[in-house]
């Protein structure tokens, strides 16, 4: 006796609409050069047989498996989990799944995501790489047989798009600020300084702070709210303490705020304060944060299209190798500014 077949085929489906396979095809891939009858025909079909695409069918004939990768440093930072919300609406609107993978900012385990995404087929990956320098990652990219991006960092050696922020015009335009609001011993403060946005960053602050005439104070050990708080009290112990504070990262620009008002010091009065990177509570402290607000959305949405239009159109591929997006200097109290200032753009 022939067992009976419990899932509806391609056969079937191409069957009851009265068309062939390869117009069923069409129709499940978008339904490129057929006709608009045609189409609503076949998906009517195709909802009423209750019929789905044999996906690991069409792994082996080596079409899409309509999975992406992404591997972000971390889960938990606010910036990456943004940006995956971002790629994901993209990853959706194009009938994709996300897989998604946290490196820890550690080579050799990102090196693990991507060997793993690699055997599982996915179509394209979206990577912010722990290491930009890295040469074991730039040769592994070199071979890929994927389309890849790289956002919020580059990698160097290889070329690949990226979708980055304007990281030192930002940094520059933040510190002029302050130097503007006439703050003339302004302390850098941060830490990781391997990473490429924080070494971008540096390279903003120290252009702003030489072409006013002004010494150079960076000091790159804060990782936590006791190295913040360290740092910030050696500083102010100094013959010549800082007069204004510019953080590079959010939890930098947290940490260093609380330091300073376990310490005692008015802020904008004795201590001008502003960070690279908007926070949920910016706004909200008292005094309110002035920061660098990022368009994390934008990233995450930027990179994620530029993936699948490499999907979509191999030839797109040497297109668009760089698209750098701009930030905002979102003027609050800490800096010396009046509540409610203009946001402006850098």
């Amino acid at each position: 006796m022939r067992k009976k077949r419990t899932h509806p085929t391609l056969l079937d489906v191409a069957r009851e609409a009265g068309v062939g396979t390869t117009t069923v095809s069409r129709v499940i891939n978008g339904g490129h050069r057929v006709s608009l009858q045609t189409l609503e025909r076949v998906r009517a079909v195709i909802e009423r047989l209750g019929y789905h695409p044999n996906q690991a069918a069409r792994i082996l004939k080596g079409e899409r498996t309509k999975t992406i990768g992404l591997i972000v440093p971390s889960i938990a930072d606010v910036f990456y989990s943004s940006c995956a919300e971002a790629v994901q609406k993209v990853a959706r609107s194009h009938d994709s799944l996300m897989i998604m993978a946290a490196s820890g900012n550690d080579p050799r385990l990102e090196m693990e995501h991507l060997n793993v995404l690699i055997r599982h087929r996915t179509d394209g990956i979206l990577l912010a790489p722990a290491d930009f320098r890295s040469q074991d990652l730039a040769t592994l990219l070199r071979l890929l047989p994927i389309p890849l991006v790289s956002f919020d960092r580059p990698i160097r050696g290889v070329e690949i798009p990226s979708v980055l922020i304007n990281n030192r015009e930002a940094a520059r335009g933040a510190v002029q600020h302050l130097i503007d609001h006439g703050r003339r011993r302004i302390l850098c403060l941060g830490g990781e300084p391997a990473l490429y946005t924080i070494i971008e960053r540096i390279r903003g602050y120290r252009e702003a702070i030489e072409g006013a005439g002004l010494l150079c104070l960076v000091d790159t050990s804060v990782i936590d709210f006791k190295t913040a708080e360290s740092a910030v009290k050696i500083h102010l112990s100094s013959p010549n303490p800082p007069d204004a504070i510019f953080t590079l990262k959010n939890l930098v620009t947290m940490c260093t705020f609380e330091a300073l008002q376990k310490l005692n010091v008015r802020i904008p009065e004795s201590m001008a304060l502003l960070g690279f990177d908007d926070f949920e509570l910016a706004a909200t402290l008292r005094p309110a944060i002035s920061v660098v607000q990022q368009p994390i959305e934008d990233l995450g949405r930027t990179a994620a299209e530029l993936l699948f239009d490499r999907l979509v159109d191999g030839k797109n591929r040497e297109k668009r190798r760089r698209t750098t997006l701009e930030t905002r200097l979102i003027l609050r109290s800490s800096c010396g500014c009046s509540p409610g200032a203009e946001i402006t753009g850098s």
